[in-house]
């Protein structure tokens, strides 16, 4: 496989500082917004969504249900439950209108609403927002589920580190200046990726060993200094 490359099946986490570029190079893919120089031609179906949900106008008076199945024929199924309702939560959404809901449940509803639409390319820029650690972990079922199911690649921008170590198998790290210029490398395996990320912050997670989250190292602890040392900014 030649660097740049995605696999069919897979999900590619995306991680970087705030401000580096990472929602315009979503934007880019989505077709949102147009390059300033050269040109940008994927020739694939994608479905996307974007970091900051807003319900549009039209949508107004509509419920969860009725845009749902305005997506896709599978609403309705066995499978849809298992593999997209449930795991998100939706089921007592179903018969609510979208301009009703909280920002949660916009969010799972805009999760459901992406990975619904008929595409190649599965784009979700802040999945976890206002989500509790519950729905998270569903939103992280149904995405790598629906990922692996149907033989599509979905690219996961997230700050919340554990969701990208559950939920991806590479990364695309980006560095550079936050608000000026920003340049992604990858995708490269996790621990490459992880240990790329965490080095340009400075700073060491362990393993919790009871919840296993990642957890920060104290700056210049033994830990800290061993890591780094080691050259392992992540523990795996």
């Amino acid at each position: 496989m030649n660097p740049g490359e995605f696999k069919k099946g897979e999900v590619v986490g995306v991680l970087g500082q705030n401000g580096i570029g990472k929602s315009t190079f979503m934007k880019l893919l989505a077709g949102v917004i147009e390059p300033t120089e050269g040109t940008l031609d994927l020739n694939l179906k994608i479905s996307y969504k974007p970091q900051y949900l807003v319900v549009d106008e039209k949508l107004e008076g509509v419920s969860v249900g009725e845009l749902l199945r305005s997506i896709t024929e599978e609403f309705g199924t066995s499978l849809y439950k298992t593999e997209i309702i449930n795991p998100l939560q939706l089921g007592e959404l179903l018969d609510r209108n979208l301009s009703e809901l909280s920002g949660g449940e916009l969010q799972r509803v805009a999760i459901a609403a992406c990975l619904s639409r008929d595409a190649e390319l599965y784009l979700l820029d802040e999945p976890s927002a206002h989500l509790d650690v519950e729905q998270r972990m569903g939103a992280i079922k149904a995405i790598r589920r629906f990922s692996e199911r149907n033989d599509v690649t979905s690219v996961v921008v997230d700050h919340d580190i554990y969701l990208i170590d559950l939920l991806a198998e590479r990364l695309l790290v980006f560095d550079g200046e936050p608000g000026v210029k920003g340049e992604t490398h990858g995708p490269l395996d996790m621990r490459t990726g992880m240990n790329k990320f965490l080095k340009n912050l400075g700073i060491t997670f362990r393993r919790d060993e009871e919840t296993k989250r990642p957890r920060v190292n104290k700056l210049d602890s033994r830990l800290d200094r061993e890591q780094k040392k080691k050259g392992e900014y992540y523990y795996c």
